[in-house]
């Protein structure tokens, strides 16, 4: 049982909630009993490490079998370890080190995809998160991140993600244009979240084609040059008195309505 919160192996997994620590070992961090069940169900070739107390073993003895499953020992550990790992205040008892795995652009085109997210300088990792979750609820096909957007294995989009970060394409650090160019060649419209867009109802006639969604910064939204480069811009209705849409909720009200829009012509 590993017992001291400073010891080289505690330190290293601690050092996962920083990006220069993510980035140098390819490595990231997961929390919780749900992130290490969708782990080793979709992706348990990237799990590299798994430590829980064992209290939480006793409570989730389903994380415990399906590591035991995918041939892992579970490193126990005491709370303090645990504490010591953990990018929140009060961890679930588990925590798991996993191998980044990103898709190529080259390959999220390439499987003749009908939905795509791409996010272009989305900055708050809640928001990430829970577009990518967002995505994997309407079937997306995969969600592409810009280079100016958070890191998607930065541990608050971990947890926002609820364990879809595992079950979708992630594409991440190309550039706009690429991705619009990308998307174009594979017979998909570009369609701009934008608070100067046309009125959304007006063209919901058009969200049954191949479509990419492209969802800008929090604050700023997206620049003019990026906004010249889709094929149309779209503004969600406002018909009560609030002053705007969370971007995380606008992004699932755009991926809904096109996931309806699609299914309903198969």
């Amino acid at each position: 049982m590993l017992e001291n919160p400073r010891s080289p192996r505690v330190r290293a997994v601690a050092k996962l909630t920083k990006r220069s620590a993510r980035h140098e070992t390819g490595l990231f961090l997961l929390e919780g009993p749900q992130a290490a069940r969708e782990a080793l169900a979709y992706r348990p070739e990237s799990v590299v490490e798994l430590f829980a107390t064992p209290a939480a073993m006793e409570r989730h003895a389903d994380v415990r079998d399906a590591a035991r499953d995918a041939g892992f020992e579970v490193v126990l550990t005491t709370e303090s370890v645990l504490d010591a790992m953990a990018d929140t205040v009060t961890p679930q008892g588990i925590v798991a080190v996993a191998r980044q795995s990103p898709t190529s652009v080259r390959d999220v085109f390439a499987a003749s995809p009908q939905l795509i997210v791409i996010c272009e300088e989305v900055r708050d990792p809640g928001n990430l998160g829970t577009i990518i979750r967002a995505a994997d609820a309407v079937g997306a096909d995969a969600v592409v991140l810009t280079g100016r957007t958070v890191d998607p294995h930065n541990p608050k989009v971990v947890r926002a993600t609820t364990g879809s970060l595992f079950h979708l394409p992630v594409a991440v650090g190309v550039e706009l244009p690429t991705v619009i160019e990308r998307a174009r060649a594979a017979g998909m419209q570009v369609i701009a979240a934008d608070v100067g867009g046309e009125d959304f109802l007006a063209a919901r006639g058009r969200l049954a084609r191949p479509t990419a969604w492209l969802f800008g910064n929090e604050a700023r939204g997206l620049e003019a040059e990026h906004l010249e480069m889709v094929d149309v811009s779209l503004r969600l209705p406002i018909y009560g008195a609030a002053e705007s849409l969370n971007l995380a909720t606008a992004a699932s009200v755009c991926l809904y309505e096109t996931a309806f829009a699609q299914r309903s012509t198969d």
